[in-house]
């Protein structure tokens, strides 16, 4: 736990009454929340998987010592960050406290810094166990991935009703769109709504691995001491990110790990696991790059999935900059940027080549620029190597023109990225067509200009 004001809690435990005063003193100094308890008994009382701080003890304490306390502690939860204070003759077994998981040891007589620092390292390592066992039990719950799929777009509604329909099934699912479009967020969807939720999903970026390590890591194999992937994901879902980058070799294996049968039930696969691969290569293979197999192909794709680009999404962008700026401020503890009707124009008419990942760097350097009372997006824009603002703000003219102009943009957008085709722009804007009709021909728009 963290105290009200933010400040990481360090629960010392010594019997001596003037040692954790002093050593209280000197962690408050240092800008930690203290609390201390007489003996190992009375600490455990204390805590749980959910205290989100760090526990000082002394080693020789009568009862209970140090090397139980720890030995305790790691029955509750194994993450949870324990430093032992040792006289000199202990420091044997201050290491074997750490062989046992004891985060480190510390030799009196000490440096108050040497211990602060210490807590500060254990605090940080506290934090990040907590923040990952959050966002574990964030994306293993698939009603509360399915609303980080923000929008309203019918692409991106659509997308939501495929993920829904294809977790129910237990094929090969091929992940496909183009880069930073949010593919992982969508393998973790498949996973947390479909029956395998409960089972692991365990997730391996095949292009940043060396070719002979990832068929290791993979399947194992001699000289290979850990748990291979595949068997890690039995019952639950490997996904294999940058499935193209997988070496012949690799590819091979792979489809007879597909294939391969009990030999006591020739009906029964012998892995009973769900591989999603993930693509950002939508075209054919360019001259020289490897090339999947036929037969492994057809595996792995027997359903597809295909992730839309943001400039697809229209006023999807407005929705994601402004969910992407709030959680920014949040954290810079400052005021998100507000959009005018300039920024809002060329936000959804700029082309997104990184997607969403480039509108999430975007929104925190507009959040960056909003704390120094600074407001320019189009310039941040044009930063990014977008065009110039379409559309600019006169004063000398009514409103009516500004919303008349933005309006123009949006269906001349909509045209533009569906060649045309004016049932996808309704569909994309949510217009009847006798509406979008009328408003084609109020701005001088035709199809044709866009097939």
């Amino acid at each position: 736990m963290t105290g009200s004001n933010g400040k990481t809690i360090v629960a010392i435990v010594d019997d001596e009454a003037d040692m954790r005063e002093s050593v209280a003193q000197w962690l408050q100094l240092s800008g930690f929340e203290t609390t201390s308890f007489d003996s190992a008994e009375a600490a455990l009382k204390a805590l749980s998987p959910a205290f989100a701080g760090v526990v000082v003890s002394d080693i020789r304490m009568p009862g209970m010592d140090g090397m139980a306390l720890l030995r305790r502690i790691q029955t509750i939860d194994p993450a949870l960050p324990v430093i032992l204070m040792t006289g000199h003759g202990d420091v044997p077994m201050a290491v074997e406290a750490m062989q046992i998981g004891a985060f480190d040891f510390v030799e009196k007589p000490f440096e108050p810094d040497r211990l602060a620092e210490l807590v500060q390292r254990a605090s940080e390592a506290r934090t990040r166990t907590i923040e990952t066992r959050a966002l574990r039990r964030e994306m293993s719950d698939g009603a509360v991935v399915m609303r980080r799929l923000m929008g309203k777009s019918p692409s991106i509604e659509k997308l939501r009703e495929t993920i829904l329909d294809v977790a129910q099934a237990d094929g090969n699912v091929l992940v496909i769109g183009e880069t930073g479009t949010g593919k992982s967020l969508v393998v973790a969807a498949l996973h947390a709504c479909g029956p395998r939720a409960a089972k692991p999903l365990v997730t391996i970026n095949c292009a940043s691995v060396a070719a002979d390590a990832l068929e290791a890591m993979l399947f194992g194999g001699e000289g290979w001491a850990e748990k291979p992937l595949v068997d890690q994901a039995e019952g639950g879902t490997l996904s294999l990110e940058d499935v193209e980058a997988l070496s012949p070799a690799a590819q091979a294996r792979l489809l007879e790990t597909l294939n391969a049968t009990d030999p006591n039930s020739a009906s029964r696969r012998l892995h009973s696991l769900r591989v999603v691969s993930v693509s950002s290569r939508l075209g054919a293979a360019a001259p020289g790059e490897a090339v999947m197999r036929d037969d492994l192909y057809f595996r792995l794709a027997g359903l597809a999935i295909e992730v839309p680009p943001l400039r697809s999404r229209g006023e999807d962008i407005l929705t994601l900059f402004s969910a992407f700026s709030v959680q920014f401020a949040e954290e810079y503890g400052c005021e998100p940027p507000t959009l005018n009707a300039v920024d809002a124009a060329n936000l959804v008419q700029a082309p997104w080549p990184g997607n969403i990942r480039q509108l999430t760097n975007l929104a925190e350097r507009a959040v960056l620029q909003a704390r120094r009372g600074e407001h320019n997006i189009s310039a941040l824009l044009i930063d990014d190597g977008f065009q110039a603002p379409v559309i600019s703000l006169d004063a000398e003219k009514p409103l009516k023109d500004h919303v008349d102009a933005f309006e123009k943009m949006l269906i001349e957008h909509a045209l533009r990225r569906n060649q045309g085709s004016v049932s996808a722009v309704m569909a994309e804007l949510a217009l009847p067509r006798r509406t979008l009709n009328e408003k084609m021909a109020k701005y001088g728009l035709s199809r044709g200009d866009y097939l």
